[in-house]
């Protein structure tokens, strides 16, 4: 061997070598993750981008499933947070400390020249340690309809609760007193009823501040006030008074202490007469004097035609979903019916435009392969066509041409499993572990950006699989097509609390009995959600997935969210019984419904038919 060849075969070598290294240090892309026939990513894929993190949780809640799409996500998601519309409160975490209001009704025109109803966050009163500066507003605990928001500063904290319906927060500090700023001069009230208390009258609205025995209250001026807390009391609660009768403030001071420590919503149905029961518990703390327990305020479709608590409601608050009235109790229930549906409509039978049908379903199915996916990009649009494409299958098979409607369960199969397959141009889907988060690519409408309308999205493929299933059981076991379709509802209707997978019933809020469209809560008039349609067609989806595959408590899960939020909308949407919609408010229904707003518009166009539209699409048989 000549020592030529010898140094080639080093030069060969030590590029082998240097190839193998450069191989080791380049990223390579993960492998999809195998659930039964299909597939879902770990990360994005090429230049998609992940969903957004929710840095602004303690310790505690980092372990958990990032709470998106929830009346007070902004909390969690942005250094600067929007306001909470709690009801019949707002709070905002502010540098200074915690602004606490009480909005009333503005009606305000648009250019669309109709009437649009806000409830603003608006001249709030801010509350403020003394000893230390607050620090960044982080959520501490979210329960099923209260939450605390801490403002930790190193070893200093002051901690807020707050809880939907509950006309209180509670407060509480590490050390020092409190300060109070009011945002105009205030008339002091009922001074002598109770040392403890602070009433104020600031021009329209009266607020009301509830120390420990002992608390001092020092008048700094007629529009600032310090708590001089006594050792080892810390703590303080503020609410806003329905109005300024000195019985409404003893009312008040009853329940001022008992500071609200979980929340709780359980359902059953009850199958034997077709009805719902939801139970609301609210359990508290006691901070001093005897336990009188919370004071709740009941939402219009919580109290409207609820035998079980109409004797025993108080004063009402004029709030942007109309009046909420006061109950004195730990827990209510409200009953509701579940009426049923059929998957689809019945067949036409004798009738003389049976020939005219049987033209327009050749039609149909001539242009079915083109109409399963023709317009848009992402899942949604997908997901629409797949249950177009099944409604249609429906058809076929009621008037008996069942070979025309495997052809369209067949086509529906095919197009459903490039989306769940994991390797398919059209998209992905993909799980984020650290956030919680089930994701399907391409990003449209911001559900990647800002974890946008995932119950939308899913309740089409959730419901056009129960469809498929119904047909073909085999597609949708668990090691088939199953896996994927329990993966998509395990990110909408996870019912176990705590889990780092998936947050609790990830849409929904359970007290005001609608879901909530915007995953990271951007909005001056806190969450929003339009199609209230389309979370009826993910409830449904629930509903039949269940029945299909035995899953009993899936499938009453479904039937507890359809039943409440059919009674939501009739309300908040339509407001068949007129007990919510403003005078100033002209319009027949909301197509937006906001925090703190409604309105008769969509996001992107001002078209009358899509404004109605989008509360009636899909139409189906649900």
């Amino acid at each position: 061997m000549t020592l030529t060849t010898v140094r080639r075969l080093a030069r060969g070598l030590w590029g082998v070598l240097a190839g193998l290294a450069l191989a080791l240090t380049v990223p390579v892309a993960a492998q999809p993750v195998k659930l039964g026939a299909g597939a879902y990513h770990l990360s994005p894929q090429g230049a998609d981008k992940s969903v957004p993190r929710a840095p602004y949780r303690t310790e505690a809640m980092l372990k958990r499933a990032a709470p998106t799409s929830q009346w007070y996500s902004t909390l969690a998601f942005s250094p600067k947070p929007e306001a909470i519309f709690v009801q019949p409160i707002t709070v905002k975490a502010v540098p200074a400390g915690l602004e606490f209001a009480l909005p009333t009704k503005e009606a305000v025109s648009t250019r669309r020249q109709d009437v649009e109803i806000i409830y603003p966050h608006r001249d709030p009163l801010l509350i403020s340690p003394v000893a230390f500066e607050p620090g960044k507003a982080k959520l501490a605990n979210f329960d099923d309809w209260s939450i605390d928001i801490s403002m930790a500063n190193g070893a200093d904290e002051m901690l807020t609760t707050v809880a939907r319906g509950n006309p209180y927060a509670s407060l509480r500090v590490s050390r020092g007193d409190l300060r109070l700023r009011l945002p105009a001069a205030g008339e002091r009230l009922h001074i002598g009823l109770d040392a403890r208390v602070l009433a104020v009258r600031v021009g329209s609205k009266t607020y009301a501040a509830f120390g420990p025995t002992g608390v001092a209250w020092e008048a700094v001026s007629p529009s600032e006030w310090i708590a001089r807390l006594p050792a080892g009391k810390g703590y303080l609660s503020v609410a806003a008074l329905p109005d300024d009768k000195a019985d409404t403030l003893s009312l008040f001071v009853r329940h001022a202490y008992a500071f609200i420590t979980q929340t709780r919503v359980a359902w059953r149905y009850d199958e034997a007469d077709s009805h719902v029961e939801t139970t609301f518990s609210a359990s508290t703390q006691v901070m001093e004097g005897p336990d009188q327990g919370p004071l709740l305020g009941l939402y219009p479709h919580q109290w409207f035609r609820n035998a079980s608590v109409e004797t025993q409601l108080g004063a009402s608050f004029d709030t942007v979903r109309g009046k909420l009235r006061l109950l004195a109790a730990p827990s209510f229930k409200t009953r509701y019916p579940f009426k049923g549906f059929v998957p689809h409509w019945p067949a036409v039978g004798a009738s003389p435009r049976l020939a005219e049908l049987k033209t327009v379903m050749d039609q149909d199915l001539g242009t079915a392969g083109r109409d399963i996916h023709r317009q848009g990009r992402s899942a949604y649009w997908a997901g629409k066509g797949l249950l177009r494409t099944l409604k249609l299958a429906d058809v076929f098979e009621q008037q008996g041409d069942l070979a025309s409607r495997d052809r369209l369960i067949d086509m529906t199969k095919k197009r459903a499993e490039e989306w769940l397959g994991g390797s398919s141009s059209r998209g992905y889907v993909q799980r984020d572990e650290a956030m919680g988060v089930v994701s399907i690519y391409p990003d449209e409408f911001f559900a990647v950006a800002e974890i946008n309308d995932h119950h939308f999205w899913y309740g089409y493929f959730i419901r056009s699989a129960a469809e498929i299933a119904l047909r073909d059981p085999s597609w949708a076991a668990r090691d088939q097509w199953g896996g994927m379709i329990e993966l998509l509802i395990a990110d909408i209707a996870t019912t176990e609390r705590g889990r780092s997978d998936a947050p609790f019933l990830r849409n929904w809020d359970a007290y005001e009995a609608h879901t909530w469209a915007n995953g990271i809560g951007v909005g001056e008039f806190g969450n929003n959600n339009e199609s209230s349609s389309e979370s009826i067609n993910a409830w449904v989806s629930l509903i039949l997935w269940g029945e299909v595959t035995g899953n009993r408590a899936l499938r009453d899960l479904g039937i507890y969210l359809y039943s409440n939020e059919i009674q939501a909308i009739n309300h908040y949407w339509f407001d068949i019984h007129g007990l919510v919609f403003a005078p100033e408010y002209k319009n027949a229904e909301v197509s937006l419904v906001f925090g703190g707003m409604y309105r008769h518009d969509t996001w992107w166009i001002d078209d009358p038919r899509q404004i109605k539209g989008i509360n009636l699409l899909p139409v189906t048989t649900a």
